[in-house]
């Protein structure tokens, strides 16, 4: 791909940056999904890529196509139930202890599998300050909520100073011990994490965690894993959110890949997702039974270190569910258990 040195949001863009061919333009069905879904690639994931979408996992997820077009009955404009569990604009509260703060919609890069696909761009909406009030004041008067979750949109696309303003309200609330924030910088806009933004992140007293969502162990460039030791180094830990997607980390070869150098790179694997039921991304979608498969697989490969939670989140906003392969069955009347190692073998359990 040929380097550039600003974001591409257009489908003109990615032409004249080369990531795709020039017939693009006069495809009048990418024209819709360029005008249905936001289009951002930051210049450090277009240098990363070697191909187009069909061939690359790096352009399979950030460059749109035609496929984008095409919806399943079962696609669903709020895959994972947002709306159902929004008590005021910007908080999402689907489980006792927790809840999501989205500031904003805006983000570095636009997956093209995102499940917040129809939210997200540069025209979704930013909290103001008076709504940002409110949706401090709604976590400040629950004291159940042990975490929030700060994410939306990218909250790392904030200002220093309105980040900072957020850590600084939530680590009042005495009964908020946990802030985490869920971000794609680190790996789409690298220098972004600055002193600045590290120095939004203190707090005094809760502890801030940070998520980064990455897919494939190609995006952990040398500037990023600078990104993400400069959090480390800041005293921050680090987990790792991914969605398992065909076409981009669909093989045990490129899960044990990415988990192993996010290790590395001090991130502990936290998530790996079931894709969700978003509009037009059909195409990324795995069944169960194969990702159930991939994770049984790397059982044997990898250490416990390495080894997300491979989870689906129930359609509904009936939040996430484990559903990684069962190594242990249900006793048998004389009250013995059959249990698998990581080879296949089964073996009797009489505890």
């Amino acid at each position: 791909m040929s380097r550039t040195s600003a974001t591409a949001r257009s489908l003109g863009e990615l032409v004249a940056a080369g990531a795709l061919p020039p017939a693009a333009l006069d495809d009048p069905v990418l024209a819709d999904v360029a005008r249905d879904y936001a289009i951002a690639v930051t210049p450090e994931l277009l240098a990363l890529m070697e191909g187009p979408p069909e061939q690359d996992p790096i352009a399979r997820q950030f460059l749109p196509t035609a496929r984008e077009a095409e919806t399943a009955p079962e696609d669903l404009t709020d895959p994972i139930g947002d709306e159902v569990h929004a008590p005021i604009k910007g908080i999402v509260h689907r489980y006792p202890d927790r809840v999501l703060l989205k500031p904003l919609h805006a983000c570095p890069v636009y997956c093209r599998f995102c499940f917040r696909r129809e939210q997200v761009g540069p025209g979704g909406e930013a909290l103001d300050d008076q709504e940002l009030d409110a949706a401090l004041a709604y976590i400040a008067n629950h004291p159940e909520i042990w975490e929030v979750i700060v994410t939306g949109g990218d909250p790392f696309m904030l200002s220093p100073r309105r980040l900072a303003r957020i850590v600084t309200a939530l680590d009042a609330v005495a009964h908020v011990a946990v802030i985490r924030f869920h971000t794609r910088v680190p790996i789409a806009d690298s220098g972004r994490v600055n002193e600045q933004l590290l120095a939004a992140l203190k707090a005094s007293r809760a502890t801030v965690y940070v998520g980064v969502h990455c897919n494939h162990a190609r995006e952990l460039t040398p500037q990023a894993r600078a990104a993400m030791a400069r959090l480390a180094d800041a005293g921050i830990p680090l987990l790792s959110q991914s969605v398992l997607l065909r076409g981009v980390n669909d093989s045990v070869e490129a899960l044990e890949a990415l988990f192993r150098a996010l290790v590395a790179a001090r991130v502990r694997p936290y998530y790996l997702h079931h894709p969700d039921m978003a509009r037009g991304t059909g195409h990324f979608r795995l069944s169960i039974e194969e990702g159930q498969a991939l994770m049984r697989a790397l059982r044997g490969r990898l250490s416990g270190l390495c080894q997300p939670t491979y989870v689906l989140d129930i359609p509904g906003g009936h939040g996430k569910s484990p559903i990684g392969p069962t190594y242990l069955q249900e006793p048998n009347p004389g009250g013995d258990r059959l249990v698998s190692d990581y080879r296949g073998g089964r073996h009797h359990y009489s505890g």
